[in-house]
């Protein structure tokens, strides 16, 4: 997508001729409003257009895997984009080829050992010197600014919490040097990205921010955020449910059930790593159901199931079913069934472009309160992601938002506050009185809604 976007390329398909863009991409996308015209109309404009963002065709992109096959085969054999679009950029890519990655074979599932030939070796210190290597070197050789890591790689089992291991940043830090076996790969490449000054985002669902990762981030005063892309089934889960319960109806049900088969299925036919996964799926409706103690008692949760299965020939379009039962009016049931058919890859690589893009912004941004002498900027744990992020990680203390609409009002008014605007609002009082319907009335008719280009 990066070199197609960068070349402006096109390609056949059999409903005609496509163009490359950034569909899916919250920041370069989508439109918010900024305002209303002299009629009361809305007027909207590219959410890229409200602050210097980040040039996407300026990222430069590189990477780590297990896995040696350079980037033109890996993208024929996982059969995600068209074809013709595969035969343009294969001469961009063959000759590109990832660094070795680390490889600890316990926390993800068995069936990835037969991929595993681009492999570091060494103990957990010497590879974790090798990644922080690789990150310098990397941003030299290029001339960058800075450096942003994400995690893409394999769901990894949970890591355990233990005393003198990894519950504090020394002890992270010891454990590495000492080879501790409760240290994943995803949490070295973590400590690495942060002693390197580099801001570190996990996009897969396990316990990568271990207690000792998140006080080593506070220490350097760098930015992480976690946990898991969400691109699909979650992020229609986080609106169907914030919808049900803000409008009175109790979910007292809800199963879905997945399958996939590209390699992250595979991966995830493991119970361990499905557990990971269950985890950050299950959780996504936690403070809607809260933030209703009318429908749900304290402790009262909806039933909750969540289904993985790995089916190869299905590939990279992954098949999502979701059922929703809920009480209504006078004891009676509703029951919502959903078919979500999602191009897995698809979905999340403009995520990605979101997290890099809005994380390298949280980085020019400080805050001065009122009455202070100094700038402020944002808490390392980077909870202003959290809408591309299906179990997002916030400092102690802050409540967890899972509610999409929420997330996305947190990132535009952020915008808003840069410029100097007051937070959006849905009021519209100026439609809602005779008087103001009045006086627009006596100016020039407009459309009912402008954008700005």
């Amino acid at each position: 997508g990066a070199i197609a976007n960068k070349l402006g390329l096109t390609w056949e398909t059999k409903e005609g001729t496509q163009k490359s863009n950034y569909w899916g991409s919250l920041l370069l996308a989508s439109t918010v409003k900024l305002g209303n015209d002299r009629q009361g109309n809305s007027v909207y404009t590219p959410m890229s257009n409200m602050l210097p963002l980040l040039n996407p065709n300026d990222i430069v992109w590189g990477g780590w895997d297990i896995n040696g096959t350079n980037l033109g085969d890996a993208m024929k054999r996982s059969k995600v984009l068209d074809y013709d679009l595969q035969s343009k950029l294969y001469p961009h890519m063959k000759d590109i080829k990832p660094l070795p990655s680390i490889y600890f074979p316990d926390f993800i599932a068995a069936n990835q050992g037969e991929r595993a030939d681009n492999v570091l070796t060494g103990t957990k210190q010497e590879q974790m010197e090798q990644i922080r290597k690789d990150i310098r070197y990397f941003k030299t050789k290029n001339g960058l600014d800075q450096v942003i890591l994400l995690w893409t790689a394999n769901t990894e089992r949970f890591s355990a919490v233990e005393e003198g291991v990894n519950d504090n940043a020394e002890n992270i830090l010891s454990s590495i040097e000492m080879g501790e076996a409760e240290v994943s790969a995803s949490t070295v490449f973590a400590v690495a990205s942060i002693l390197e000054g580099c801001t570190f985002i996990n996009g897969s669902p396990q316990n990568t921010f271990v207690p000792g990762v998140v006080e080593l981030a506070r220490q350097k005063k760098v930015f992480i955020a976690g946990d898991d892309f969400k691109s699909g089934q979650t992020k229609m889960k986080s609106v169907m449910v914030d919808f049900l319960v803000s409008a009175g109806i109790k979910p007292v049900s809800i199963v879905s059930y997945n399958h996939l088969g590209n390699n992250d299925g595979k991966n995830l036919s493991a119970p361990s790593q499905f557990r990971s996964k269950e985890i950050s799926k299950s959780n996504v409706v936690d403070d809607m159901v809260a933030s209703n103690r009318i429908l749900f008692e304290e402790d009262e949760h909806p039933d909750h199931v969540v289904v993985i299965k790995y089916v190869p020939y299905v590939a990279d379009s992954k098949r999502a079913m979701d059922e929703y039962t809920s009480e209504i009016f006078m004891g009676g049931k509703n029951t919502i069934a959903m078919h979500n058919t999602c191009e897995d890859s698809l979905l999340a690589t403009p995520l990605i472009y979101d997290l890099v893009i809005l994380g390298e912004l949280c980085q020019r941004v400080q805050v001065k309160k009122e009455g202070e002498t100094e700038w402020e900027s944002f808490h390392p744990v980077l909870s202003i992601l959290s809408y591309m992020l299906k179990a997002p990680l916030v400092p102690n203390g802050a409540p967890v938002v899972n509610a999409l609409f929420t997330q996305r009002c947190a990132i535009v008014n952020l915008m808003r506050a840069c410029l100097g605007l007051a937070p959006d609002n849905h009021m519209t009082l100026e439609h809602r009185f005779e008087s103001t319907l009045a006086a627009f009335s006596s100016d020039e008719p407009a459309n009912k809604k402008m954008r700005l280009g």
